[in-house]
């Protein structure tokens, strides 16, 4: 829960102000309490949160950066351009369980992507109040998407790179019950020095306009002479484009009552200045003092924090329990002012509180005060009661808690770390269940375990015959670790004897474990190390490496949960080596079903190319095939439904089939429906789609029917290319009296004939029609009558062939007539 004071990086004024405009909006828009606008980064496949507005920015840390691969809301809306509707806690644990787990509380959530006129700039979030259906939600949606492509239009005609790096604004939305007090505005040019406030402003500060001189130090002093330092300090920050450390600022007037100050700068233009001129408003809460003096003759402690953390009021009580001054609690965040609230569990319960409109409730244990204070009990009992715009909360002293609740080893809760939150290993868990390969479980523990703890390396090793060899490793010198690569058992290391003897080993420094092994070889002077057994039901699977920049102690906790966490990489990394056996297995099954070559015919060029998807076992049910049938060629493409072993099999079985019917010579009419028969009698629970085509070559005569797959392309021999509108019958396996329905058409000599299968056009969002219109486009475009068909074939697959996540397979099937000239060469 710690942060900065500094901000780590100079905001551009302009596309922060828009970025702050649109966040703030979107809140109205949709009906939430909190949002942000996360966007590109400068490195490739990272979004950064450049906005969030209603939150504490420190309490929400671990979700300021995110890889857009991850299995996450903001992560999926701005890979794959789709938005993203979440309306409870449950659809969000269904879908994202790695995100529910960081944040299990009862909130709503809407991610629109923000596209601009080519190309996506980031995604636009708003996180809501839970709603039992999604179709509550959507006319929000609609409200939110209108937001982003309003933000979208304007980044297009921003005039720099859209890109964001560094920590995030945080800012305050706009409040659900407007204030009643006085509010007066003011405009200072740093430039020339002078300050301008208007009417309401001299009366809210008791100075007249002609005894104010005009100065920004002027200002600071009427505003709160208590606080003129940070007022002056907060003022330059912005003129410079800096954003202060939060806002609005809480100052204490000279009544001792609270004011709110806001100011930005306005978009001049380009300006040859370092600074720009500062506009703002000051706010007098109003007549709240008889409530704040009720609250402060009440016997329990009583504050409120606003939406970003910051203690709005205190009572005497509260200051003494939580054993800060007033006027150091007022104004400032909690985690500043009361430092040794920094406890996961405490950040756990307010990011509840922020997020659910339940209150929450926990014990908290305090460090030992002065030696003069009175201590009523080392424990207090601590409420919050969220509300819309302040969370009210209430602090006791209560009795000692139970052993249980301490921490372990008897280390001080107050001081624990927040290194290793307690959900981590949830989040860790819930990510290897995902990762099949023992590549992605190496990634998942570099992502996931190493930010946790701090850690800078990591080095995984696996055992095979008596041997551990070197998976993966991150963060070490070149070369460092290749001398250990391949080691026995019976090495005196500790990333073997970790393995043999079970027990995790933990160096504080490198002194240490230089002590305790000498003469090893050191990959630098400082730092701590943690060696850890992969240790499956009882068998040794491998160890992998923890390395730290710095020394370091691991207290119990962090070693326990450390010794579990290896343990479920354990299971991950044996459940992934036995997949790739699988994997393997069924990879060669899906190669002796595809045809090794393509049939070969004098008139006639032929190409096919099939693409795995990368999800499962990257097996499925696509095929291609090139059968002599009778006099002419039959060009054959189908899809059975699902992936895996059972989907290849009876592909398998299919392309028997068809292949049968076609050296038959059967009409491609009767080729689809004794297909159709056969799958119904095989009755595999699975239906596959299915174009046939029959070309004569001689005469380009060809007749095709269709099987709810989609439809064929031509290219001419011309470059323009069409659709070709076959009338088709239903999928193969559904309907035993299904008819398909045969269509003739002309072949040109020099034409292309694709045939394709829907992984090729289909993704997640987008109409399968504008996918074809776009792989028609890219027909066109990608060659001309000399280029080689499998030359052709390779561009068309290019984009799919580089894409990481293929949720279904590909094949495509090209075909064209030679010309004449090509005939004779021939």
């Amino acid at each position: 829960m710690t942060g900065s004071g500094e901000d780590a990086h100079r905001a551009p004024g302009r596309l922060a102000a828009l970025l702050i405009d649109a966040s703030t909006e979107a809140i109205g828009a949709a009906g939430g309490h909190a949002g942000g606008v996360y966007l590109r980064s400068h490195t490739p496949g990272v979004l950064r949160l450049a906005v969030l507005a209603g939150l504490p920015g420190p309490l929400f840390k671990p979700w300021w950066r995110l890889h857009a691969d991850r299995p996450f809301p903001v992560a999926d809306a701005y890979r794959l351009g789709v938005h993203v509707v979440l309306p409870n806690a449950t659809e969000t644990m269904r879908r994202y369980p790695q995100f529910a787990a960081g944040l299990p509380f009862q909130f709503g959530s809407l991610y629109v992507p923000v596209v601009g006129a080519s190309e996506t700039y980031g995604v636009l979030t708003v996180l809501r109040p839970a709603v039992p259906d999604a179709a509550e939600v959507l006319p929000a949606r609609e409200r939110l998407t209108r937001v982003a492509e309003e933000l979208a239009a304007r980044l297009d005609d921003h005039r720099e790179a859209v890109a964001w790096e560094g920590e995030p604004l945080c800012v305050r939305p706009p409040t659900a019950h407007p204030s009643e007090g006085r509010l007066g505005r003011f405009a200072w040019d740093p430039a020339s020095g002078v300050v301008t406030a208007d009417a309401p402003l001299h009366a809210l500060l008791g100075v007249a306009p002609t005894e104010f001189d005009g100065t920004v130090q002027a200002l600071a002093e009427a505003l709160s002479p208590a606080d003129t330092e940070r007022v002056l300090a907060a003022l330059q920050e912005t003129a410079a484009s800096r954003p202060p450390p939060s806002l609005p600022l809480y100052v204490r007037a000279p009544d001792g009552g609270l004011r709110l100050m806001e100011f930005w700068t306005p978009d001049p233009g380009p300006s040859d200045s370092d600074t720009r001129p500062v506009r703002g408003f000051v706010l007098d809460p109003g007549p709240s003092v008889a409530g704040d003096a009720a609250a402060d003759l009440l016997p329990e402690g009583v504050f409120c924090l606003d939406r970003l953390g910051l203690v709005a009021y205190a009572n005497p009580r509260a200051a003494q329990l939580l054993q800060r001054p007033r006027d150091l609690l007022l104004g400032r965040s909690l985690w500043e002012s009361v430092p040794w609230l920094n406890q996961p569990d405490v950040e756990d319960h307010l990011r509840g509180a922020l997020l659910s409109p339940d209150p929450v409730h926990l014990h908290v244990r305090r460090p030992p005060g002065p030696a003069n204070d009175s201590y009523e009990g080392d424990w207090l009992a601590l409420s919050v009661y969220p509300g819309p715009d302040v969370l009210t909360c209430t602090v006791q002293p209560t009795s000692r808690m139970p052993d249980a609740a301490e921490a372990a080893d008897g280390a001080d809760t107050a001081g624990a770390s927040s290194l290793a939150p307690l959900y981590r290993p949830i989040v860790l868990a819930i990510a290897l269940t995902e990762a099949v390969t023992a590549r992605q479980v190496s990634a998942v523990v570099m992502r996931e375990l190493l930010p946790a703890f701090g850690g800078r390396r990591f080095a995984l090793y696996l055992l095979q015959d008596r041997h551990l060899f070197l998976a993966w490793e991150s963060g070490f010198p070149p070369g460092f670790l290749a001398p250990f690569d391949g080691v026995g058992l019976d090495a005196r290391l500790p990333g073997v004897e970790t393995l043999t003897t079970g027990r995790p080993l933990f160096f504080d420094s490198m002194e240490q474990l230089s002590a305790a092994y000498p003469g090893i070889a050191l990959d630098a002077t400082e730092g701590a190390r943690a060696f850890l057994p992969l240790i499956a039901s009882g068998r040794p699977v491998g160890s992998c490496i923890l390395g730290f920049d710095r020394q370091r102690s691991f207290s119990g906790e962090e070693r326990s949960v450390l010794t579990a966490l290896a343990g479920l990489i354990a299971h991950a990394m044996e459940k992934a080596q036995r997949y790739e056996s699988e994997a393997s297995l069924a990879r060669g099954l899906q190669q002796a079903l595809l045809p090794r070559r393509l049939t070969d015919h004098p008139l006639v060029e032929t190409a096919g190319r099939y693409l795995p998807g990368t999800q499962g076992m990257e097996v499925g049910g696509d095929w291609y095939d090139v059968v002599e049938s009778g006099d002419g060629l039959a060009l054959v493409i189908g899809d059975v439904q699902g992936h895996g072993v059972q989907a290849a099999a009876t592909m398998g079985q299919l392309r028997s089939a068809v292949r049968a019917f076609a050296l038959g010579d059967r009409p491609p009419d009767e080729v689809m429906s004794g297909t159709n028969h056969l799958l119904i009698d095989l009755d595999p629970g699975q239906f596959a789609s299915c174009c046939y085509i029959r070309l004569d070559p001689a005469t380009g005569i060809a007749r095709a029917a269709r099987a709810g797959h989609p439809p064929p392309l031509l290219r001419n021999p011309d470059g323009s290319t069409r659709v070709l509108d076959l009338p088709g019958g239903v999928v193969l396996g559904v309907d035993p009296g299904a008819r398909y329905p045969v269509t003739e058409l002309q072949v040109e000599p020099g034409a292309v004939l694709a045939l394709y299968t829907d992984g090729l056009v289909e993704r997640p969002g987008i109409d399968i029609d504008d996918g074809i219109s776009a792989l028609r486009v890219a027909l066109t475009r990608a060659g001309n009558p000399s280029t080689r068909l499998a030359d052709l074939a390779d561009r068309l697959t290019t984009a799919a062939r580089h894409t990481v996540e293929r949720p279904d397979d590909i094949a495509l099937l090209l075909a064209t007539r030679r010309p004449e000239r090509r005939r004779r060469q021939r």
